[in-house]
C-alpha cells in the first residue's frame, strides 16, 4: 500500500502573497490572526466553509479556567493530569492552567458575552473530571456559538486580516522536499471567489495550522462536516511528526438517533451531568455509582466505557440520560439549544429519558508541537485540535479544549513574528502525486467505527489495516470529494498504526486483549511520519503523569 505523497491538482491558476497563513476560522484561528495582526505585515485567514463555521460554535458547555472562589491552577492542573491517564506533557498542562484565566479575560475583552449570577459573577458549572466549578458558559449552553459571534465581529472589524473562506488547504509548498525544507506557501482550492477560484497558491513565509479535528473519519460524530482532517494530513504529507493519534475521545452521551444515522450527531452537554442529570440502563438503574469517585461526573473515558460496557452486556444499542428532574424551567434557562435539538427529534427531556451513546467527539493528537506551538517543520505551527500540544494526554479534559486554542494561538503569535524568515521560493515538488477515490469514504467510516472505534483489538486492528491498504489502492478524481477522502484515509492508515502499536488500554484508547494501563513499557507517546507514501510509527517514552502530586 501506498498512500499519496501529495494531492493530485491542476496547476495553481492564480498566486498571491501574505507574511502569514492561518488555516481554520475557530478560537483557534481566528485568535493567531488577532494577536498576529500587528505583529507581522500581513494576515490571510483561509476557512474551507464561511467565517462563523467550524467545531468552535458547536462547544456547548463552555471553557475550563481556575476563575471561581477556592480554585487555583494547580487544582485545574491536577484534575487535566488525571483527566490524561499519565500520557499529558507535565510543563504544557502548567502553560495551559496558569496563562488560562487571563486569556479568558481578554476573549471576554474582545466581547464575547459570559452568563453571570445574580450577584453579577462569572457563572461557573461543573463538568466530567473536574473537581471545582470552573466552567465559564455562555447562553446557558451556546459557549462556542457566542465565543465565535465575537471573534468574528472583531476580525470584520480589522480590514488589515483577509479572509477568504470557502477554500481547502490542499498542500504545503516547501523550499525544499529532502527533510530540510521550510515553509515556502500553501496551495488552495477556492470555490466561487471570483478571480480567486480553482486552484491557487499563497507565497508566504509561515502556516499557522488551525484547521479542526478528523472526526468525520468515523460514522458518527460530533464534528460538523468540514472535519476531515485536511491540516493534520497535509502537515505529515509535509514531513511533520503526528502525535497520539490513537487517542480519540468519544463523548460519552451523544443522542442516538437510530442504528442508520451518519456523520454529525446532536450532542448533550457533560454539563448537563454536571447540573444533575444522570445514566441509567434499560431497567432505569444507575450504573455509574461505583464505577469511579465522581460516578457520572467521571472523565469522558471513563463514562464511555462504562456505557459501552453496560450496553454490550444488555445487547442494547444506547443507554439513557434522565434528566426530568431538572424541570422545564431550568431546561429553558440552562440548555436552550439542547432542549430545542432533543425536541426537533422527537424527545422531551423535561418529561423523557434521552437516549445516549459515545460517538467520536475529538481529537488529542495532532501535529507535535513544542510549549509555542512550532512543528517540526520551520515555518509550521499548530494549534487548537489539529494540534498535539500535550495538554490533553490519552483523554481531554471537559471543556479544556477552547482553552488549549486560547492559549497556546496567543502564545505563538508571541514568538512567530522574531522567527518569520525571509521569503523563499518553492522548490519543485518530486513527491508522487494522487487522489483516492471519493466513493470509499462510506466503507472507511465502517471499518474505523466497527474496527478502530470505543473498543479495539489486534483482531479488529490488523483487520483494519488490510481494509485500509485496499480502499488506499482506490483511484480516484481530481476534487474536494477525492481530496477529503485521501486525508481521511491517510489519517486512517495512520491512527490505526498507532493503535497496533500501542498494546495497552490507556484514556480513550481500550485494548481489550491488553486491558490494563502499561508504564512500564507504554509511558510516553507514539509518533507517526510518512516517508514516500508509507506511514512509519515510532515509540518516543516519557515519564508517566498522572497527576498523583499533591494539590497546592
Amino acid at each position: 500500500m501506498s498512500i499519496p505523497e501529495r494531492l493530485a491538482a491542476g496547476e495553481p491558476g492564480w498566486t498571491t502573497d501574505a507574511d502569514v497563513v492561518v488555516v481554520g476560522s475557530g478560537i483557534a484561528g481566528l485568535i493567531a490572526a488577532l494577536r498576529l495582526r500587528d505583529r507581522v505585515g500581513t494576515v490571510l485567514v483561509v476557512t474551507k466553509d464561511v467565517l462563523s463555521a467550524g467545531s468552535t460554535q458547536w462547544a456547548q458547555g463552555g471553557i475550563a479556567a481556575a476563575l471561581g472562589p477556592g480554585d487555583t491552577p494547580a487544582q485545574h492542573e491536577h484534575d487535566t493530569l488525571i483527566a490524561g491517564a499519565g500520557a499529558c506533557d507535565p510543563a504544557a498542562v502548567r502553560v495551559l492552567v496558569t496563562e488560562g484565566p487571563e486569556a479568558v479575560r481578554e476573549l471576554i475583552a474582545l466581547g464575547a458575552n459570559f452568563d453571570h449570577s445574580a450577584d453579577g459573577e462569572l457563572s461557573l458549572t461543573r463538568e466530567g473530571g473536574h473537581h471545582r466549578d470552573r466552567i465559564a458558559h455562555a447562553g446557558g449552553d451556546a459557549t462556542g456559538a457566542e465565543i465565535q459571534r465575537a471573534l468574528v465581529a472583531a476580525i470584520k472589524a480589522a480590514p488589515d486580516i483577509e479572509v477568504v473562506e470557502h477554500a481547502l488547504a490542499v498542500d504545503l509548498l516547501l523550499s525544499a522536499y529532502d527533510g530540510t525544507g521550510a515553509v515556502a506557501g500553501i496551495t488552495l482550492h477556492v470555490m466561487g471567489e471570483g478571480q480567486r477560484d480553482g486552484v491557487g497558491a499563497v507565497r508566504c513565509r509561515a502556516v499557522v495550522l488551525a484547521s479542526g479535528g478528523l472526526g468525520q473519519v468515523f460514522s458518527q460524530t460530533t464534528n460538523p462536516a468540514v472535519s476531515t482532517g485536511d491540516g493534520m494530513a497535509l502537515a505529515l504529507r509535509a514531513g511533520a511528526v503526528l502525535r497520539d493519534l490513537e487517542f480519540v475521545q468519544f463523548h460519552p452521551t451523544v443522542m442516538y438517533l437510530g442504528p442508520d444515522s451518519r456523520g454529525q450527531q446532536p450532542l448533550i452537554s457533560e454539563a448537563v451531568r454536571g447540573e444533575g442529570a444522570v445514566l441509567v440502563d434499560f431497567a432505569g438503574n444507575r450504573f455509574m455509582q461505583g464505577v469511579h469517585e465522581l460516578a457520572d461526573l467521571a472523565p469522558r473515558d471513563v463514562v464511555a466505557k462504562a456505557i459501552t460496557r453496560r450496553m454490550h452486556e444488555e445487547g442494547q444499542p444506547h443507554m439513557w440520560l434522565d434528566a426530568r428532574h431538572l424541570g422545564a424551567a431550568f431546561w429553558e434557562r440552562r440548555f436552550p439549544t439542547i432542549l430545542a435539538t432533543c425536541r426537533s427529534h422527537g424527545i422531551d427531556p423535561v418529561t423523557e429519558l434521552i437516549p445516549v451513546a459515545p460517538a467520536c467527539h475529538y481529537a488529542s493528537g495532532g501535529v507535535a508541537t513544542d510549549l509555542w506551538g512550532r512543528s517540526s517543520v520551520p515555518g509550521l505551527y499548530a494549534t487548537g485540535e489539529v494540534a498535539c500540544s500535550g495538554v490533553h494526554g490519552a483523554n481531554r479534559l471537559a471543556s479544556n479544549s477552547l482553552l488549549e486554542g486560547l492559549v497556546f494561538s496567543r502564545r505563538i503569535a508571541e514568538v512567530l513574528p522574531d522567527e518569520l524568515a525571509h521569503q523563499t521560493d518553492a522548490a519543485p515538488d518530486p513527491r508522487t502525486p494522487g487522489v483516492v477515490a471519493a466513493d470509499v469514504r462510506g466503507a472507511l467510516q465502517a471499518t474505523m467505527t466497527e474496527r478502530v472505534g470505543v473498543l479495539r483489538s489486534a483482531t479488529g486492528l490488523d483487520l483494519a489495516a488490510t481494509e485500509l491498504a485496499a480502499l488506499a489502492d482506490k483511484d480516484g478524481e481530481i476534487g474536494t470529494g477525492g481530496w477529503e477522502t485521501t486525508n481521511l484515509v491517510t489519517l486512517s492508515c495512520a491512527l490505526t498504526d498507532a493503535a497496533r502499536h500501542r498494546e495497552e488500554t490507556r484514556g480513550s484508547h481500550w485494548r481489550e486483549d491488553f486491558p490494563e494501563r502499561d508504564d512500564a513499557h507504554f509511558a510516553g507517546h507514539f509518533d507517526v511520519t510518512m516517508t514516500g507514501g508509507r506511514i512509519e510509527v515510532a515509540f518516543r517514552s516519557a515519564p508517566a503523569s498522572d497527576g498523583a502530586e499533591e494539590r497546592r
